[in-house]
């Protein structure tokens, strides 16, 4: 059984002029301005890096959230940001990279332990595996 989740688009007129509108399907996002100020200038708005970021920190928030759970531990707090890097490509751009930056206080879990969880969160988390990118994972255990 699948499970579906919608997002939508609209961008008028084409090219550089286009402003676009983006909506999910939750409603978290309605009608949320997008285009290239937005994405190669510093409009407000959003874009789409911006978008993989969020879906990418919290998608690896959650899985390892939930590994850490399986593996015993009960009390603590994660905090992630996702940096995503669009780079030149050719006559286009490609997304290379998505830069995991993780701020942990997990009660009780020794730093070998902690780093195995979090690389398998890292390299298990759906978003990551639909990425075609390097992902990298830096981060900071703090004693709870």
């Amino acid at each position: 059984m699948s499970i579906v989740k919608s997002a939508s688009a609209y961008y008028k007129p084409l090219g550089k002029a286009g402003l676009g509108k983006v909506s999910t399907q939750s409603g978290a996002l309605k009608e949320q301005p997008y285009g290239f100020n937005t994405r190669f200038e510093d409009e407000p708005g959003t874009n789409p890096e911006e978008l993989l970021g969020a879906a990418h920190a919290s998608c690896f928030a959650m899985a390892l959230s939930f590994a850490l759970a399986d593996a015993g531990f009960e009390h603590g707090e994660l905090s992630v940001e996702a940096s995503v890097s669009l780079d030149k490509d050719g006559d286009g751009f490609s997304v290379t990279q998505s830069a995991l930056v993780l701020d942990a206080v997990v009660d009780g879990i020794e730093p070998a332990q902690f780093a195995e969880i979090a690389d398998g969160a890292k390299q298990n988390c759906p978003i990551s595996k639909v990425l075609n990118a390097e992902i990298t994972l830096s981060y900071t255990l703090n004693k709870g």
